[in-house]
């Protein structure tokens, strides 16, 4: 298995901080692997990664709410998802990966312990795409508990296959800003879909990796616009996830400084009023957590 970078382990606190409740919507907790062994096929692990690091993270980032989201590198090995959740406490949620292996029993086990999502990894590097078929019948399952699903996959392959998610009536989340291609440019035809999709009414997005999509680098303006653009579409339907741990930064890359990458989301809400919108009511209203 290749190496990646790991987590910054002094990130600055943001300035300011953060409003009163503000959620991390995606997050990952990983390792020690002797006691969660990662699934056959898995393309990356960060074993120091524990629910106890991340809870440190938040504290000093000022975020009091969260979404564990299972990493493809367990798939539907739920044993260190079901142990965070038990750590973490009534603050924290989770989204999870599915598929027909996943007995009725199991998800209602997960539902009780706090899962209220699916998320299907279309990307493919990740080794752990669904059929469309498969798609359909988990969105059914996953229907009848009142959960959300989230599509993790780049823009383009989302254009393809969207006659499998239009006809969704569920809430949807798009990962990682629809992971768009911003060398593109806002006028680019992808960005009309992604649009479109949002006015909807059921099609959230996760402002999260807009670092990571930049065609320029830090800064990051190219990236700024884009959320700007997105918030500007859909302003009640913006959330945002660190993506703590990021996996597959590569190894020669430094560490993410979590706290830089808050102030990032900052600067996509034109006003404190919006981005409460992004940290605090908008999650709020899409997990379930009071206000």
């Amino acid at each position: 298995m290749q190496q990646y970078q790991t987590f910054h382990r002094n990130p600055k606190v943001p300035d300011p901080l953060p409003p009163p409740n503000t959620c991390d919507s995606q997050f990952h907790v990983f390792g020690p692997t002797d006691k969660y062994p990662i699934r056959p096929g898995a393309v990356y692990c960060t074993p120091e990664a524990t629910i106890e690091a991340a809870l440190k993270l938040h504290k000093t980032l000022g975020i009091a709410r969260g979404v564990i989201v299972q990493s493809s590198a367990y798939g539907t090995d739920f044993r260190i998802l079901y142990d965070a959740l038990k750590t973490a406490g009534p603050n924290y949620q989770a989204c999870i990966v599915i598929d027909d292996s996943v007995s009725d029993a199991e998800l209602q086990k997960l539902h009780d312990a706090g899962v209220r999502g699916a998320r299907f990894n279309f990307w493919k590097v990740l080794n752990l795409m669904p059929s469309p078929e498969g798609f359909r019948r988990s969105i059914a399952r996953i229907s009848e508990l009142g959960w959300y699903a989230k599509l993790h996959m780049p823009v383009d392959d989302l254009i393809e296959m969207q006659d499998l998610f239009k006809p969704l009536k569920l809430n949807v989340v798009l990962d990682h800003f629809g992971r768009p291609e911003l060398d593109r440019g806002l006028g680019h035809p992808s960005i009309a879909v992604l649009d479109g999709l949002l006015r909807q009414g059921n099609w959230w997005m996760m402002l999260s990796n807009g670092d990571r999509w930049s065609a320029h680098g830090k800064p990051w303006d190219d990236a700024v616009a884009l959320g700007r653009h997105f918030v500007d579409v859909a302003p009640d339907r913006m959330i945002w996830g660190s993506d703590w741990p990021h996996p597959l930064v590569p190894v020669n890359e430094p560490a993410k400084d979590d706290g830089e990458l808050l102030e990032l989301v900052y600067r996509y809400a034109p006003n404190d009023t919006v981005r409460r919108k992004i940290l605090v009511d908008n999650p709020a209203a899409l997990f379930g957590f009071g206000t």
